[in-house]
């Protein structure tokens, strides 16, 4: 789903952003995005699952810029707080293109973002702890908004929402992710595939052992 999505405002742990991202691909969330200093690079480890090769992250420097593209974009942008005026997130229509703003892992998410957003929200704790990991804060908000919209019969089930050179991309980078990184190192579009679901081009040998 290309109208669902998370901004990660600076949060850098690597168990935290490959947890997050294993819960977007749990979704059929396709892409990402953290504003993050510029000298640190976002790195994953086990937990992501090799979801970081299906779910794009696209890293940028300022959350004003991020918020705003995605609004011209026609997203609702929500941001996770504790402020005394956020509202329960059950309360909220996740089914419109929507974006949740979560901050790093200490401090929550900056003054900046707080007013850049067009609501906040929060999760109802019920124990002595406030508020809950950033990773499961993400996936417990992804799961509401996938629940809604399957309610809603708006889950995508053919590609539906995605512009067709996205989807073809997208099918063969999962179909052949061997092939699509071989087409990617020697910088050549993917070959097309028929109506099977296979690979038309008579590839090199070496590369059709990568199938």
């Amino acid at each position: 789903m290309f109208d669902l999505t998370v901004v990660l405002d600076q949060v850098e742990k690597p168990h935290n952003l490959s947890a997050i991202l294993r819960s977007c691909d749990a979704v059929g969330v396709l892409e990402a995005h953290v504003i993050s200093k510029e000298e640190r690079l976002p790195t994953f480890n086990s937990t992501a699952q090799g979801s970081q090769k299906w779910v794009a992250l696209n890293k940028h420097k300022k959350i004003n810029t991020t918020l705003r593209r995605l609004k011209e974009k026609g997203f609702q942008v929500y941001g996770t707080t504790l402020e005394k005026d956020a509202r329960d997130y059950r309360e909220c229509n996740f089914c419109e293109p929507t974006a949740f703003v979560l901050g790093a892992e200490k401090w929550g998410l900056t003054k900046e973002a707080i007013e850049l957003v067009d609501e906040t929200i929060f999760i109802p704790m019920r124990g002595m702890v406030q508020s809950l990991n950033v990773s499961v804060a993400a996936a417990t908000l992804l799961f509401e908004a996938l629940r809604q919209r399957q309610d809603a019969g708006l889950v995508p089930k053919n590609g539906e929402g995605i512009d067709e050179e996205t989807y073809r991309e997208c099918l063969f980078q999962w179909s052949y992710p061997q092939v699509a990184e071989w087409c990617k190192i020697n910088d050549r579009p993917y070959p097309e595939l028929n109506e099977n679901g296979e690979i038309i081009e008579d590839l090199p040998r070496d590369v059709k052992l990568r199938y």
